[in-house]
C-alpha cells in the first residue's frame, strides 16, 4: 500500500535536464528558517542538517524537530548518517511516518572525527561494500521518492570511479560530490577534475559541491565537470543571495534584494524558534553585515537586542542605509 506521503511526493519530480541548485546540509546553519529563506529566493533542493540514524531510530525529541520542513520546501531531503544497517532501517521507518519529505540522503562524506570513528560519514568511503548495502537498505525500506548519497573523493586517496560504482550499485537516484578527500577536510584544493571523472563513470545525475562561492564559479564548475547541478554550502553563509543569482542566471543582485533576504531570514527564525530566534540569528547578522559601512556599530547594537521588533528595526535601518550607499 502506498502511503499518503509517498502518493504526495510522486507528484514532485526533480528535473535534471537543466542544472539544479541545492543547499548543502551544514550543522548549525541549515535549519528550517535558513532553508525556508533559501527556497524562497531560488534554491531548488534543500537538505536538513545531518542527523544520526541512532537518534532517529530512538525517537530523540530534538531530532524530530530538526526534520520538520518549511511549507516552501517541496523538494526536501532528510540526510542521515549511520553504519548499522538495522539502525538505519529503523531510522528510515521513522522518516516514512513524516509527510512532505521527497527523499532520504545518506551522508558518506562528513570528515568530523566523532562521525568518522563511529563508522559513519566519510568512513564509509573505505568500506564501499558497506556503503552500497546501506543505500540498498534505505532504497528497500523508504516510502519516499528519492534515495541519494553525498560523498567525497575518498579517505586519503582519491577513488572517484570506485565510489561512483558503489553509489550506483546501491540504487541511489543521484549523488552529490564534495571534491575533496576526508583527509583534505575543508582546506585542500577542490579537485574538479576528479568530479568530472566520476561524472564520466556514472549513469545517474551528479551534483558538484565544494568552494562554489559565487555565480561565476558555479558556471565554471558546471562547464568543467559536466555536472547536473551544483550544491552550495559554506558559500551561502553570509551570502545566501547566491541562490537568487543562480535562479535568475545573473551575477547581479541589488542591495534591495539582499535586504529582503535578510529580513525574510530573521522573520523565519522568530517564527520557528520564538523570540529566542533573535539571539540565534546574531551569528547570521554578523556575516550579512560584513564589508558594509557601520558594521561594527551595527553588530554591537544587535548583540544588545533580544526582541524581534527591535532587531527588525535595526536591520531595516542598517540595510536601508546600505541600499542608499549602493545607489
Amino acid at each position: 500500500m502506498v502511503s499518503n506521503a509517498q502518493a504526495s511526493n510522486k507528484k514532485v519530480k526533480i528535473d535534471f535536464s537543466k542544472p539544479v541548485v541545492a543547499l548543502a546540509p551544514l550543522a548549525g546553519y541549515t535549519d528550517l528558517p535558513f532553508r525556508s529563506m533559501a527556497k524562497q529566493f531560488g534554491c531548488e533542493l534543500t537538505f536538513c542538517e545531518m542527523i544520526s540514524a541512532n537518534a532517529l531510530a530512538y525517537d530523540n525529541e530534538k531530532t524530530q524537530k530538526m526534520i520538520t520542513k518549511a511549507p516552501e520546501e517541496d523538494k526536501y531531503f532528510v540526510q542521515i548518517a549511520g553504519y548499522d544497517e538495522d539502525i538505519v532501517k529503523r531510522a528510515v521507518e521513522r522518516i516514512n511516518e513524516v509527510d512532505g519529505i521527497l527523499g532520504i540522503d545518506l551522508n558518506c562524506g562528513c570528515p568530523a572525527p566523532k562521525v568518522f570513528h563511529h563508522g559513519s560519514g566519510s568512513s564509509l568511503l573505505g568500506k564501499l561494500d558497506k556503503l552500497t548495502r546501506i543505500l540498498e537498505v534505505i532504497k528497500k525500506n523508504s516510502n519516499k521518492q528519492y534515495t541519494s548519497a553525498k560523498v567525497r573523493l575518498g579517505i586519503n586517496e582519491k577513488i572517484p570511479k570506485e565510489i561512483a560504482q558503489a553509489v550506483q550499485s546501491g540504487g541511489a537516484d543521484f549523488v552529490s560530490v564534495h571534491g575533496r578527500t576526508k583527509k583534505g577536510a575543508y582546506k585542500a584544493e577542490v579537485d574538479y577534475d576528479a568530479i568530472a571523472l566520476m561524472k564520466e563513470n556514472i549513469d545517474i545525475p551528479l551534483i558538484a559541491n565544494g568552494d562554489i562561492t559565487n555565480f561565476t564559479k558555479a558556471q565554471q564548475v558546471l562547464k568543467h565537470t559536466k555536472a547536473d547541478g551544483v550544491m552550495i554550502g559554506r558559500g551561502a553563509i553570509g551570502a545566501p543571495w547566491i541562490f537568487y543569482q543562480l535562479h535568475n542566471m545573473s551575477d547581479e543582485v541589488s542591495a534591495e534584494i539582499k535586504a529582503k533576504i535578510v529580513l525574510a531570514h530573521l522573520d523565519a527564525m522568530v517564527e520557528f524558534y520564538g523570540e529566542y530566534g533573535v539571539v540565534k540569528f546574531r551569528k547570521h547578522l554578523h556575516t550579512y553585515a560584513k564589508k558594509i559601512t557601520g558594521a561594527k556599530e551595527f553588530r554591537s547594537k544587535v548583540n544588545q537586542t533580544s526582541t524581534h521588533k527591535q532587531t527588525r528595526e535595526l536591520v531595516e535601518e542598517f540595510f536601508n542605509n546600505a541600499v542608499c550607499e549602493a545607489k
